[in-house]
């Protein structure tokens, strides 16, 4: 039986690299995925791909920029 796979725009962690990211989309046998701050989607096997821990105010990932422009503009909350 195949692993199921995540929904699109899940927070997943890749158990084989250690990296956090968001899923993007589904090819082939694959989860593609790209970090939470932007840049390279990568291929993960499903059955290596686990959900996330929630961080941070609402339980979202959140890109360390947008905490830092936060962090320095409470006023934009």
């Amino acid at each position: 039986m195949k692993p199921p796979k995540p929904p699109v725009g899940s927070h997943v962690v890749d158990t084989c690299t250690g990296k956090a990211g968001i899923v993007m989309g589904h090819e082939g046998p694959y989860v593609q995925l790209r970090p939470f701050g932007g840049g390279k989607e990568w291929d993960a096997d499903p059955g290596a791909v686990r959900e996330a821990p929630a961080v941070g105010e609402n339980g979202a990932h959140e890109p360390v920029p947008r905490r830092r422009h936060r962090a320095a503009h409470p006023e934009a909350r």
